[in-house]
């Protein structure tokens, strides 16, 4: 049996995108940071141009094949994947690959890979929460961590939007950018917080997740990370583009920042507790492994964000220690997908009619 092409295949441009757009961001200076953050970038560029072409593949083989996985109950949710993957590319190319294709194409790049990410994003959000109210079966224990992959890529348009807020116009167009950036942000706050209470309370009633999906679990941290991340680089803006209130947005990034921070490093202790208690039983190979990857990067950029905020070396060590578990867990994750490919070539041709995403999920 081949691996099936799958929208979660997206997450290894995440979690290698990630890794280009922390390094440069960091407190505190790294030798070698920016040629090591540029193959990064470059890497991500090449994952987001083989799944596409993976994608493409797998349609043209089988014209359903994006229907079957949206009407999927599991691998809906990784249709978050394929926005935030293009919107992590785009924000590398304005962050490192600007040297290699020049200023002006490189901020021509990730606004044209921010408004598919951002257009895609919005459409899943609002497209798979339906799905799963209208036509999908879900239990009790049906949540995992997946479940904020829909909801999240809004928060990443506020991201890396705010990096394109200056490239516009002053006046109207700039202020409109901004505005609508923070209007995500609470987009993806609001509905992140309703779906981590479900998947709170799936997790204290009913245990642990399934072994294959454990790793979802560190998704949490994309939401919190992310979060933290906007509305810092979104406050750093507002008090030149929109000077009325722009001082008040400004303060949201600490109001906002630090508390959510705070039930951060919970979280990650959870996580990390549930990790190695799975670990000790046997954690299955398996694509999920990218989880360990850009929720555990956006800790770091948020981490970050509060370091330059609030001039603290508390912040400045965090984002270290985070940037270390990102570089473990993606080395971790590249393991094993190299695994799975040794063991089972990724393919194009879908799997046969019928379910198939504990299968997917599983390899």
């Amino acid at each position: 049996m081949r691996l099936p092409y799958g929208p979660n295949w997206y997450a290894a441009t995440m979690g290698t995108g990630i890794v280009a757009v922390v390094l440069p961001g960091l407190p505190f200076r790294v030798p070698g940071a920016m040629p090591l953050a540029l193959a990064f970038w470059v890497a991500a560029t090449a994952l987001l141009a083989a799944t596409v072409t993976a994608m493409l593949l797998g349609i043209r083989q089988e014209r359903s094949l994006l229907r079957r996985h949206y009407d999927d109950p599991v691998m809906s949710h990784f249709y978050g994947a394929p926005a935030m993957a293009l919107m992590t590319v785009g924000a590398g190319a304005v962050g490192v690959g600007q040297d290699v294709l020049g200023a002006d194409t490189a901020v021509a790049l990730a606004a044209a890979l921010w408004a598919a990410g951002t257009l895609l994003g919005l459409w899943t959000a609002i497209a798979v929460p339906y799905r799963a109210i209208t036509r999908h079966g879900v239990a009790d224990d049906s949540a995992t961590g997946g479940w904020l992959m829909p909801v999240v890529p809004p928060m990443v348009s506020a991201t890396t939007g705010a990096a394109l807020v200056p490239h516009l116009p002053a006046g109207q167009p700039r202020e409109t950018l901004l505005i609508v950036c923070y209007a995500f942000f609470g987009l993806t706050v609001i509905a992140g917080l309703l779906v981590l209470n479900q998947l709170w309370q799936r997790l204290v009633r009913h245990g642990a997740l399934a072994p294959a999906t454990l790793p979802t679990v560190w998704i949490v941290l994309g939401f919190l990370g992310q979060s933290t991340t906007a509305v810092h680089h979104l406050g750093v803006l507002a008090p030149s583009v929109v000077p009325e209130y722009g001082h008040a947005l400004g303060m949201l990034a600490v109001c906002y920042g630090v508390p959510v921070w705070g039930f951060t490093v919970l979280w990650t202790a959870l996580a990390l507790a549930l990790t190695v208690r799975q670990v000790r039983d046997g954690l299955p190979v398996a694509p999920t492994w990218w989880s360990f990857t850009f929720p555990v990067g956006t800790v770091a950029t948020g981490s970050s964000a509060l370091a330059a905020a609030t001039g603290l070396a508390l912040f400045e060590i965090a984002a270290g220690l985070a940037t270390l578990g990102l570089l473990v867990g993606w080395f971790a994750a590249a393991y094993a997908t190299l695994r799975l490919f040794a063991d089972q070539p990724v393919t194009a041709v879908p799997l046969p009619q019928g379910r198939q995403s504990q299968m997917e999920m599983q390899h």
